[in-house]
């Protein structure tokens, strides 16, 4: 089926052996459960619907997931979503979407979902292998803000579509503009994550501490004392408690200010 290197079998291995397939229809599952076990997935397990695919991916851990898009009972983008959402140890797991709904709209859908990869019903194996090739060997930036959760979208690498809307943004940045690009995104994040607090604390949280992480890392990196300090009062203030709007207000209004950036301003 497959001619592949070991060595990229090797790296493929973290990833595939533990598999997920959401899809209602069962020969369409089975086959895909086939094609997983010859690149050497240990456990693959079939559910049909979100609700047990959802304690599925709780118990199993999967390194990959696919889904189909909808069916009965079935839901990716819902699905694909309250995994991104959930505290599950699979939560940033790469999601594949393999469907015969394959337009300009559902494509964006997914990607918007928090999809890794989207794949056109039916596909050959070498299309399917290059979706997961490209999720197990060519990592994304992962995004942790309050709107969206997943993979950058901006890296989206669906071939299915390339039409007007598709993103012209596709080659990732390196070095200082990479570097830039992470402060300037860590920035709108937090911008964001302020203004949208009280409709999800919880997660408002999360993504004000990871864009801590990711600009304490832009500073070491550019060696920028301000950004530094401006970074370690955030800290200090989600180390200082339960973190509120209130406490948090003045540290990231302190960062926002060095990019002139409003607290108002969503993130893109």
């Amino acid at each position: 089926m497959f001619d592949i290197d070991r060595r990229l079998l090797a790296k493929l291995e973290p990833v595939i052996k533990r598999v997920l397939i959401v899809d209602p229809n069962a020969h369409a599952a089975r086959m895909l459960m086939d094609i997983m076990k010859g690149l050497g997935a240990r456990e693959v397990v079939v559910e049909a619907e979100n609700g047990p695919a959802m304690r599925m991916a709780e118990g199993l851990e999967p390194g990959l997931i696919f889904t189909e898009r909808s069916g009965d009972g079935l839901n990716g983008e819902a699905l694909t979503k309250a995994i991104r959402r959930s505290h599950m140890a699979c939560r940033m797991s790469p999601i594949i979407m393999i469907t015969g709904e394959a337009t300009a709209q559902t494509i964006i859908g997914a990607r918007d979902a928090g999809v890794h990869e989207f794949l056109r019903k039916p596909y050959a194996s070498a299309d399917l292998y290059k979706r997961i090739e490209n999720v197990a060997v060519k990592p994304r930036g992962w995004v942790e803000g309050v709107g969206y959760i997943g993979p950058d979208r901006r890296r989206f690498n669906s071939g299915e579509y390339s039409g007007p809307t598709k993103r012209k943004s596709d080659v990732a940045l390196k070095g200082s503009a990479a570097l830039a690009e992470a402060k300037d995104q860590a920035m709108r994040i937090l911008a964001a994550a302020l203004n949208q607090f009280d409709d999800d604390p919880m997660q408002a949280t999360r993504a004000v501490k990871q864009q801590a992480m990711t600009l304490k890392d832009v500073a070491l990196k550019t060696n920028d004392p301000k950004l530094q300090v401006a970074v370690g009062a955030l800290e200090v203030s989600l180390a200082s408690g339960p973190p509120t709007k209130a406490t948090l207000a003045a540290p990231i209004d302190g960062l926002l200010a060095m990019v002139h950036l409003e607290p108002s301003r969503k993130a893109g």
